[in-house]
């Protein structure tokens, strides 16, 4: 388990303030201008070193993606988008981030955008989010009048702007070329890639987004290295995350930890266990609702990271952890989930806009039965014909929840199915 020496977020819960003075006191913007000295590119490479994935879901190496950004200016300006348009079902971090340290966020901001020399960061926040907004900006006003950003950032002589956009609270505004788009106050739909945001993203020019979890580590690792939070869990699975455990648990909560815990130690030693004990575990979906559940037979052993899930076919996403006991009817909260995902579907693609609610009819028939065997492979059939066929990941988000269904609970559907058919005879 994680030492309280080596927490990132010493204020997750709130319980200091989260002004500029109790930043300070919690290590915020000490040494910022020390770590500017040193140059873009060993910032870059500082994060490389890392091992940082990214902590918005994709997990998509941090350095890696700065380091696309252009070099040399080509005359148009570079820009830093922060997407904090948190609208996984289960997951509540990034918010808690923002509530509780934001002066993180800001900081990683500014270190983030001069590695991509970008002198400019909009952090897309969810409209929602009125507290945190609220807190959001009076941090930025504090760093302002501190000198901390501005004309003359922390006295490097860099020029770094940092502004809120209120998103209009859209799942699929979390797709960050669909939040290039609605920053730009057009219609959130995702773009075609190529190009990509490095060469062509807000406004035609140079952009980087990233998760505010992402961005907030930053300044941490920058300032106590790279083989310190490379230290923490597997390669290429390393460093500390939060972690969210909510659904059947005795104790729902928000817990920083080392990447690659066991699942079983996350829940039974953050959350208090599963309500009715661990033998009362029907199933879990580790990653948010986008991620296919793990039935307990996985969850006895599965490590919290990128590489394990992937192996036991699941995901860590966002690690929004769900958990369902054995009181949990699991077709009726995967139906659930592709009702979600129908609504949220910008309709861009057509194999997403007429698969998610065909997903979401067929759910309902199998939640109450009315269907035929043979249909549980015809379902699965339809979620393999979205996946991997749309723009953005939104339909792998819908096709996924139904797949671990199918995988782990099909006897679960072909019970229901017989108990309908029996009962209707009767």
């Amino acid at each position: 388990m994680l030492n309280d020496q080596d927490r990132i977020f010493t204020n997750i819960y709130g319980f200091n303030d989260a002004l500029l003075h109790g930043a300070k006191k919690r290590g915020d913007w000490e040494g910022t201008k020390r770590i500017l000295t040193k140059g873009r590119d060993w910032i870059v490479d500082t994060i490389k070193r890392s091992g940082l994935r990214g902590r918005g879901g994709a997990g998509f190496s941090t350095g890696m993606k700065w380091s696309f950004m252009p070099k040399v200016s080509d005359g148009r300006p570079h820009y830093l988008v922060v997407n904090a348009d948190e609208g996984e079902p289960g997951t509540c971090k990034d918010r808690e981030i923002m509530r509780h340290e934001p002066h993180k966020l800001i900081e990683g901001c500014l270190l983030a955008a001069f590695a991509m020399g970008a002198h400019v960061a909009y952090i897309y926040v969810r409209g929602e989010f009125f507290r945190e907004i609220e807190v959001l900006q009076n941090a930025i006003d504090e760093a302002y009048a501190g000198g901390l950003i501005g004309k003359n950032s922390c006295g490097s002589d860099y020029q770094f702007d940092c502004y809120i956009h209120k998103g209009m609270g859209a799942y699929i505004c979390g797709e960050e070329t669909a939040l290039i788009e609605s920053l730009e106050g057009k219609k959130g739909q995702p773009r075609l890639k190529p190009p990509f945001p490095a060469n062509a993203g807000l406004y035609g020019c140079p952009t980087t987004v990233n998760n505010v979890e992402s961005i907030a580590v930053a300044p941490t690792i920058l300032k106590r290295g790279s083989e310190w939070f490379s230290s923490f869990g597997r390669a290429n699975n390393t460093g500390t995350k939060l972690f969210n455990v909510s659904g059947h648990v005795n104790q729902p909560c928000t817990v920083e930890e080392e990447m690659s815990i066991p699942l079983k130690d996350l829940i039974e030693k953050h959350a208090g266990g599963v309500k009715g004990g661990w033998d009362n575990l029907l199933a879990v979906i580790p990653g948010g609702a986008s991620v296919p559940c793990l039935p307990k037979s996985l969850c006895d052993t599965v490590l919290m990271d990128f590489d394990s899930l992937k192996e036991n076919q699941s995901g860590l996403g966002t690690a929004a952890v769900m958990v369902m006991d054995k009181s949990t009817d699991i077709v009726a909260a995967i139906a659930r989930l592709s009702a979600f995902y129908k609504h949220e579907s910008c309709g861009q693609c057509t194999p997403c806009r007429e698969g998610t609610g065909w997903l979401s009819r067929m759910m309902i028939r199998m939640v109450a039965g009315n269907a035929s065997v043979k249909e549980i492979d015809l379902l699965d059939q339809v979620t393999r014909q979205i996946e991997g066929h749309t723009i953005c990941a939104l339909g792998d988000a819908a096709a996924w929840p139904v797949q671990g269904l199918i995988r782990h609970f099909r006897s679960e559907l072909e019970e229901r199915i017989a108990q309908a058919k029996s009962k209707a005879a009767a």
